[in-house]
């Protein structure tokens, strides 16, 4: 029997660029090398045009549809081993599948700027050692009048070969100077050489570990027993519960098993509490990663991670990509968190749903943890899709905080505080307690009022009110960034304005005037613009030294202050009849969040929800079943409106300098979408913010019952946008499974 004939050798390289090119491009090798000795994972310096560009190499061919005689040669190869190993090379092939965005922007936002530039993938420092010359320059002693050369010299010849910059340093803190000298006589030359040396261990004694509870332990039992296979394990339990503990006791397990651990937060402010809770634990190395990090210890941290040293790595959304070589489990801690989802700019992926995939791609358990997971998860829990694991009691035994309705309608108020609030905090903070004041508002007031002719400060680029912020003395925009001195008087009949409604910096004023023999601190994005910021704050709650907090969403996302026994929150109304249709879901989890500061440890919280809105379903769900039944009545919801989960939907956003442009674009869009079968074209419309930084915002929305449907629809659909003439005249972009429609 004839064996069929070898299949022709590769002659072809496919590279990707960090350019919006759906598709990659062809180059012939280097000269010298075949194609398959450029493998897959690398990256290259190719031409293009006249210039000269990194790219990655994603595959080999035995014929372009290109002529050869056309195909220009790879310049470099860049990497004598492939950064991106084939699994992870997948999962950034799928991702930039499944949310229709250049294949080679996904790729390369998976590495640091660094890489992407082309610099080096292993840790290089500068090395110094004697040339030839040198050497016989220094025995004939031609250096006897220049000492400081003369002793670097004589080092050199000692070390008999090259010394790293870092040691010269330490041995001689101004060799540079002489080394400049030395090498344009060509007496010593400088190198870049491979610093092999490992991140540093920690090797702190280990804490006390607390005893799991029997919730606990079976967690911990159900997560080992998934090792091996893909498994989906959503860790629901209250806040206090002791899901940390729990993530610790299955870290440790894979550790054990010679395997690494991804670790995702959805906020940088969240990191350094992990890592020290991480690494008071484990004696291994801890790799980190978040924006908030500067180019080099992003790079750093990523070369830990590939060189297979990092055993643990804990970031943000980013992090979903890190290049961990034995990954055996992924935690997504609160996994409900908006932050989880790029909504700006790039890629619009979900990080969550990205480590989902990634544990299915590689056949590893995946655990996301939250006090009140997302209806999309729930949902998938009650199609067995994913199991869930519960945690019902707190780990250190506090009973749950009791929670209370406000009425604001008869109650007397100051600058936005119940008298029944304000009492509480008085009773709460005499008896040692903390309190924690919740207002998702920054600033000092939200509107700049003339109580003479009703002008109200307007943002010049937006459809938005500027926020007063007092401490600085300045009206700003938060949608934009614009920002002025603040008025003392209307611009438009001159008569005094005032400010009207409360934030963060009011409610803090308020509250020192009300309190002023206590302590207090605030926390929101203009006292925490660092990571430092808030970790100071979280500090001086923990330590005692502030007995009163006030804080935005920031403070919700998964902090521990054991001391604080009452929690406010001012603003419970928000969201309750916002056009979003997950306006509700996030005021629940909002609300569940922020309540679960209250009462942990041995102390017993209480949470007060000030509200005009006493007998709204939603907050009265809350009070009565708790998280779960507002759950169970919102997915009800969703099913008879045919929301997300029980459909999949994708937005086409765009904007221009004027409202005309960005209308014909999205009008041509729905005319080539056509009749498609099995799917709805709502809009075009404006955006709930028509107006933002000086463009016009629109958008049209795309649902179907399922998600293959509209898959399939995308991927015939995008092309014919971007051939769109009107596409070149605005900014557009696709948002698969988006989280807000404005």
């Amino acid at each position: 029997m004839n064996q069929p004939p070898d299949p022709p050798p590769a002659t072809i390289v496919r590279v990707v660029l960090d350019r919006p090119l759906r598709a990659a491009l062809d180059y012939l090798p280097p000269d010298g090398r075949g194609a398959i000795e450029v493998p897959v994972g690398v990256r290259v310096r190719v031409p293009v045009g006249r210039a000269q560009a990194v790219g990655l190499v994603v595959g080999h061919a035995t014929e372009s549809a290109l002529d050869t005689a056309r195909l220009k040669r790879v310049g470099e190869v860049l990497d004598e081993t492939p950064l991106l190993s084939a699994p992870l090379l997948e999962l950034l092939r799928w991702t930039a599948d499944y949310y229709h965005h250049p294949p080679g922007e996904v790729i390369f936002g998976a590495l640091p700027a660094p890489l992407r530039a082309g610099a080096s993938a292993l840790p290089l420092e500068e090395h110094l050692q004697l040339t030839t010359l040198g050497a016989t320059a220094l025995a004939a002693g031609e250096c006897r009048r220049a000492p400081r050369q003369l002793e670097l010299m004589e080092m050199l010849a000692r070390a008999a070969g090259p010394v790293a910059a870092t040691d010269l340093q330490l041995m001689l803190p101004d060799w540079r100077s002489a080394a400049r000298a030395l090498r344009t006589r060509g007496w010593a030359e400088l190198l870049e050489l491979t610093n092999e040396a490992a991140p540093t261990a920690n090797a702190a004694p280990a804490p006390p570990v607390p005893a799991l509870t029997d919730e606990q332990a079976a967690a911990v039992s159900a997560i080992d027993a998934a090792t091996g296979g893909f498994v989906c394990l959503v860790l629901q339990g209250a806040t206090g519960s002791g899901k940390t503990e729990v993530y610790l006791r299955t870290v440790e397990r894979a550790l054990q098993r010679h395997q690494d651990v991804l670790v995702l937060v959805p906020e940088i402010g969240l990191t350094p509490q992990l890592v020290e809770r991480f690494s008071a634990r484990f004696t291994v190395p801890i790799a980190v990663m978040h924006s908030g990090l500067a180019d080099g210890e992003r790079l750093a941290a990523w070369r830990d991670a590939w060189r297979g040293m990092a055993r643990i790595v804990i970031g943000t959304r980013s992090a979903v990509f890190a290049p961990l070589q034995r990954l055996g489990l992924i935690i997504v801690d609160e996994e409900h968190d908006s932050s989880f989802k790029q909504q700006e700019g790039g890629c619009r992926y979900s990080a969550r749903d990205v480590a989902v995939r990634r544990a299915q791609l590689a056949g590893l358990p995946i655990v996301l943890g939250s006090a009140t997971p997302a209806l999309e998860t729930l949902h998938n829990v009650a199609q067995q899709r994913y199991q869930r694991l519960a945690l019902p009691r707190r780990a250190d035994q506090a009973a749950a905080p009791t929670l209370s309705l406000i009425d604001l309608r008869t109650q007397p108020t100051q600058a936005g505080l119940s008298q029944f609030a304000i009492d509480a905090m008085r009773r709460h903070l005499a008896d040692d307690g903390q309190v924690l004041v919740f207002i998702n508002r920054r600033g000092y007031a939200p509107t700049l009022l003339c109580t003479a002719c009703g002008w109200i400060a307007p943002c010049h680029a937006c459809d938005a009110r500027m926020t007063v912020h007092r401490g600085a003395d300045r009206l700003r925009c938060h949608y934009c960034g614009a920002d002025e001195p603040l008025p003392q008087r209307c611009a438009r009949c001159g008569f005094a304005v005032k400010p009207v409604g409360q934030g963060t910096e009011r409610i803090e004023e308020t509250l020192r005037a009300l309190f002023p023999e206590q302590t207090l601190a605030r926390l929101d994005r203009d006292t925490a613009r660092r990571p430092s910021d808030a970790e100071a704050v979280m500090q001086a709650v923990l330590e005692g030294r502030a007995r009163i907090l006030v804080g935005t969403q920031m403070v919700t996302k998964g902090h521990h202050f054991p001391e604080i026994t009452l929690v406010v929150v001012l603003n419970a109304d928000q969201g309750l009849f916002s056009g979003d249709f997950r306006a509700p879901e996030r005021l629940a989890q909002t609300i569940v969040q922020v309540a679960g500061r209250a009462g942990r440890e041995l102390r017993a919280g209480e949470v007060l929800l000030q509200t005009e809105y006493p007998e709204h379903p939603l907050l009265q769900n809350l009070l009565s079943g708790g998280y779960e039944a507002f759950a169970a009545d919102a997915l009800k919801e969703r099913a008879a409106a045919h929301w997300p989960p029980f459909s999949r939907m994708a937005l086409l956003r765009a904007s221009a300098t004027s409202h005309a442009q960005v209308i014909d674009f999205l009008d041509a869009a729905r005319r080539s979408a056509g009749q498609a079968q099995g799917l709805r074209l709502l809009g075009p419309v404006d955006a709930m913010m028509a107006r933002r930084a000086g463009r016009h915002h629109a958008q049209l929305l795309l649902e179907s019952a399922g998600r293959t449907t509209l898959q399939r629809f995308l991927q015939q659909w995008v092309p014919q946008l971007e051939a769109l003439p009107s596409a070149r005249r605005v900014r557009w972009a696709l948002d698969v499974d988006p989280l807000a429609a404005d």
